[in-house]
């Protein structure tokens, strides 16, 4: 549980000190440029999920408020019941749940969630992100890489019984 406090406390106050700053510092579709035709600072706001999912249903606050709310309660049980030697899964999951909490204070502070992180290829563009779906992109990856790295562990343990 100390590394969920840690990693929360980081990622939660840094999301939330970037969505302040380009809340502040920039007009809403205000676009700066970083590196030319791949990453730009571009301020927009997402009432949907990724991607814009479910941005136009009269239910969405309520909805994304539940399911951050059940996935923050669902994760904080799984960690309380891992075990101490799963620690890239503990790690995993407290960017997960950093990142749920992130969002999950823009949805119910504004009823949507900033954006600003703008990746693309020339005119090819990745749908913007923040801080927050950052953590819970790489805690997903570091998720899977822990399940495939113990699925390998245990072929290789039954390999050698055998």
């Amino acid at each position: 549980m100390r590394l969920l406090s840690i990693t929360a406390a980081i990622i939660v106050a840094l999301d939330q000190a970037t969505k302040l700053y380009i809340d502040q510092s920039f007009r809403l579709y205000e676009s700066v440029t970083v590196i030319e035709n791949l990453f730009n600072i571009t301020y927009v706001r997402n009432q949907g999920a990724a991607f814009g999912i479910l941005s136009e249903s009269a239910y969405r606050i309520p909805f994304f408020i539940t399911v951050s709310l059940v996935a923050a309660v669902g994760i904080l049980w799984y960690l309380s019941r891992l075990g101490a030697e799963k620690k890239l899964a503990a790690f995993a999951l407290s960017l997960i749940f950093a990142g749920a909490v992130g969002n999950l204070i823009d949805r119910i502070r504004l009823g949507e969630v900033i954006d600003f992180l703008d990746v693309h290829w020339h005119q090819y563009h990745w749908p913007a992100f923040n801080v927050a779906d950052s953590a819970i992109t790489v805690g997903v990856a570091l998720l899977l890489i822990d399940m495939w790295r113990e699925e390998r562990q245990q072929k290789r343990s039954g390999m050698s019984r055998s």
